[in-house]
């Protein structure tokens, strides 16, 4: 197994995690960068996005391509495909192992994102990939002329069903309260499409197929009917979950695993921080995940800066 050593070792090459390495490695010292698939995280899977300031409108994988291009103009070393085995946080240094080789850091940031949370319901998990997906732009295509449900009330939900009216016939909106928790901008425009039908009160109980899905079993939270809505597409965007997986129980966290972090974004551990989505915050976005990359990598450079000076003194 090869091992590695680097003054930092930044986990999730998301915007957090590209953003941090752009940082740390203008800060002079090595910086290495590990992802469990290839470098952009989720927002490459995005078709466009018209938030990120001087950008009205971008492709999500255009975007984050010139993230690693300007972290590879500063040296950034990337390992991508890297499956983790262990995190240790604790040690000094820290550890992180893949199948494929050692890291040792001496400071470590937190990148790793967070995943969509799942409904937890009967024939979900069955379903995946024949009629239950977590990504609208991945699958969008399989459902032309088709029917599809999207799950929740936020702005992912909204936008990925107005995204699903580029192929489906019919999109229904199912969300438990009676109102939308979405930007009233993207409100208005989904409101105004026709292809979408809203179904509030009301949640997925089962999803019901053969070898494809054909029924989503909804149940009206006020009323308790129970109600057979016929779909091809089940899409949950209900909400996300940190992917710390092999952190949790080392690190202070918020009872939803969210990893705790100070302003500067330094955690429990003394020399680990946290960016982005994997972090207790109250915007989960491209631009604050940047900035948060951004914040932790100063810091992590600085706390490195005090290493070497407690070395001189000794």
């Amino acid at each position: 197994m090869q091992s590695y050593d680097f003054d930092v070792v930044i986990l999730g090459g998301g915007p957090a995690g590209l953003s941090a390495g752009i940082y740390a490695s203008r800060g002079a010292v090595s910086t290495a960068l590990i992802d469990i698939s290839m470098m952009g995280g989720q927002p490459s899977n995005y078709l466009e996005l018209e938030n990120y300031p001087g950008f009205p409108i971008v492709g999500g994988y255009d975007l984050m391509e010139k993230f690693e291009e300007h972290a590879d103009k500063f040296g950034v070393q990337k390992f991508p495909m890297q499956e983790i085995e262990s995190i240790d946080l604790k040690s000094e240094p820290k550890i992180i192992k893949t199948k494929e080789a050692e890291f040792r850091a001496k400071s470590v940031i937190l990148a790793c994102g967070a995943q969509p949370m799942k409904l937890g319901v009967a024939g979900e998990k069955e379903f995946v990939g024949r009629g239950v997906s977590y990504c609208a732009v991945c699958d969008g295509a399989f459902y032309k002329g088709k029917v599809v449900a999207v799950v929740g009330g936020g702005n992912a939900a909204v936008e990925e069903a107005m995204y699903l009216t580029k192929f489906a016939d019919k999109v229904y909106v199912i969300h438990r309260r009676n109102e939308l928790r979405a930007d009233k901008i993207v409100q208005e425009r989904a409101f105004k499409n026709e292809k979408i039908e809203f179904i509030w009160d009301s949640v997925v109980k089962e999803i019901k197929g053969d070898d494809l899905v054909h029924t989503a079993v909804l149940e009206n939270v006020k009323t308790k009917e129970v109600s057979n809505l016929p779909v091809n597409g089940v899409f949950p965007y209900i909400g996300m979950v940190p992917n710390v997986e092999y952190i949790s129980g080392q690190i202070e966290q918020d009872a939803g695993g969210f990893i705790l972090t100070d302003e500067t974004m330094k955690t429990s551990i003394e020399g680990v921080y946290a960016v982005g989505d994997i972090r207790k915050t109250p915007l989960r976005q491209v631009i604050t995940a940047a900035s948060d990359g951004a914040v932790g990598a100063v810091y992590a450079v600085k706390y490195l800066e005090t290493l070497k000076e407690s070395e001189v003194t000794v």
